[in-house]
């Protein structure tokens, strides 16, 4: 039994000692609590901020490493907000932008044998198109694996059962086209037609609003924060089919387990916080990005008109490089961490790296130069 078997049931038994004395040995419904989230276990939310996967239809990979995050923080037994790297997860599982997933099969068994590193050996750059992949040199020896996973019926009580002895489970969904649209309240698909599928995070559920907490990839500005609620009447639990083979047909509910590995890597964390995907700016003056399909334009590139500073917050750091292009432009070795952007009219990647004693993390940014100051 895992850990978190060990630990949770133990609190759940304490609740539901005495129905269980009047009832049968075998757990039924009744038996489970009432309410259970990973946001709240004795008072300690262990599930990491809010990401966002747009534009890249990387959602079984951003599942798969939110339920992970959450469980590496409560093996350790403390908040420290891990970031993994889901774009290598995606990527060396064999995912393409092209085919627009990964096989969460393959996925999951990557987590057994490699494991995924944390996200400064390979930050999502935002791009929805095939490009040359690698991470950092020594990414192995900063990785996290899982010994097992499996699937969960879709039954009520197995759901909360797994959510409870497993942690949060990666839920394969359709949504229909109100589901772009929502703001908060209890989802359940009521108008518009089906939109497509989507796999997201399972955390907890209620049975008092009679749904399940849900954490989606589209950033805090979607829904609730980033969160959403569904209806346990939905009806919108999908089946995971394997492209691979028509025949393999899953639950599409995925629990993993057995966490173990390089949980709290001791390298720099870096962050380039300006600019930002999805916002333009203009001398300096940043706004959101309206129009974010054009010609020529990648949707999440930021557009800069006029000179910016790029703002670079890093921990665990004595060096910052910049680099557009692969060519490095500037190196800083004093916080706050910064440099004049400077460089031609056109498309470029900015790359900051963070270097500590050797070791190195990296974020990575595409933006275009809409025109020189």
């Amino acid at each position: 039994m895992t850990k978190i078997s060990l630990v949770l049931i133990s609190v759940l038994l304490v609740a539901i000692c005495a129905p269980m004395m009047d009832n049968a040995d075998t757990p039924e419904l009744s038996d489970l609590p009432s309410y259970f989230s990973w946001r709240n276990i004795e008072g300690i939310d262990y599930t990491t901020g809010i990401k966002d996967q747009s534009p890249a239809p990387t959602c079984e990979a951003y599942g798969l490493c939110t339920a992970l995050e959450t469980l590496m923080q409560y093996q350790l037994g403390k908040r420290y907000d891990p970031d993994l790297s889901e774009t290598h997860l995606y990527f060396s599982a064999g995912g393409t932008y092209e085919a627009g997933y990964v096989n969460l099969i393959d996925a999951a068994d990557y987590l057994i044998e490699h494991g995924v590193p944390d996200e400064g050996c390979y930050p999502d750059p935002h791009r929805a198109y095939d490009y040359p992949f690698e991470s950092l040199q020594g990414w192995q020896d900063r990785t996290v694996k899982i010994r097992e996973w499996g699937w969960v019926p879709h039954e009520e009580e197995a759901i909360k059962t797994a959510l409870i002895e497993h942690g949060p489970l990666i839920v394969c969904l359709y949504f229909g086209t109100d589901f772009y649209f929502y703001n908060d309240g209890i989802y359940s698909h009521e108008r518009g037609r089906i939109a497509g599928g989507h796999v997201v995070a399972m955390v907890g559920y209620d049975d008092t609003e009679r749904c399940w907490i849900m954490k989606n990839s589209w950033g805090s500005k979607w829904g609730e924060e980033g969160w959403f609620r569904l209806s346990y009447d939905a009806d919108l639990f999908a089946n995971w089919y394997d492209r691979y083979n028509e025949n393999d047909v899953e639950t599409g509910i995925m629990y993993i387990s057995g966490v173990y590995g390089n949980l709290e890597p001791q390298v720099p964390r870096v962050q380039i916080e300006t600019p930002v995907v999805f916002h333009n700016y203009y001398r300096g003056r940043e706004f959101p990005t309206l129009f974010r399909k054009l010609p020529l334009i990648l949707e999440a590139a930021p557009r800069i008109l006029g000179g910016l500073q790029v703002n670079v917050p890093a921990e665990n750091t004595h060096t910052v490089e910049f680099y557009i292009d692969g060519v490095k432009m500037y190196t800083d070795t004093e916080a706050p961490f910064t440099w004049d952007l400077h460089t031609k009219t056109g498309f470029h990647t900015l790359e900051a790296r963070a270097i500590n004693n050797g070791t190195i993390s990296l974020d990575i940014i595409d933006f275009y130069i809409l025109m020189n100051p």
